[in-house]
């Protein structure tokens, strides 16, 4: 959730047409305990988990940073959104974990349709916040890269892995039809 909304926030200040989604199968946010994470469904609204958050216990959220990450969010958009039960098509689709990038093909080749040409990149980021500004960063570099592509098919495989090397980052790339 942090990573991706800082991107989202990010790009879309940028001009970028952005989405952004999860894919677990709930919510996870960090509890008083490492065994004890917050669980919420998908569509509870940001509000609600703040408020929440707020009533548990206001000085741990504060200091931890999740109340001001949930108010940068719910400015975004209204509430979390999982990438498994969206039909929109993408053209392109930014991960920041090897395990989410799986998820994402995984769930791409298990749709009907395969004519819809979607990209596919990881750029590995800690969940941290400081991680998720710089990867920020990093990613809409990389989406500006290739935006200015006269032909990212054509281009797209020399352009991660010069990016690769400038950001010392694992870089991970598909292209699925879907």
């Amino acid at each position: 959730m942090n990573r991706s909304m800082e991107a989202h926030n990010f790009l879309s200040k940028k001009g970028y047409r952005v989405q952004s989604f999860g894919t677990g199968d709930k919510v996870k946010l960090p509890g008083a305990a490492p065994d004890r994470p917050n669980v919420y469904e998908f569509g509870t609204p940001y509000d609600d988990i703040y408020q929440d958050l707020l009533q548990k216990d206001r000085e741990l959220y504060t200091r931890n940073g999740l109340l001001h990450m949930l108010d940068r969010n719910r400015r975004i958009k209204p509430h979390p959104e999982r990438f498994q039960s969206t039909t929109e098509q993408f053209n392109l689709i930014l991960t920041c974990e090897e395990r989410v990038y799986d998820q994402v093909i995984e769930s791409l080749e298990g749709r009907d349709s395969q004519t819809t040409p979607v990209h596919v990149v990881n750029i590995e980021i800690q969940d941290n916040h400081e991680e998720a500004t710089i990867g920020a960063f990093l990613m809409c570099e990389l989406v500006s890269m290739m935006a200015n592509s006269d032909d990212l098919d054509n281009d797209i495989d020399e352009m991660l892995q010069d990016f690769e090397a400038k950001c010392q980052r694992p870089i991970l790339h598909c292209l699925l039809f879907y």
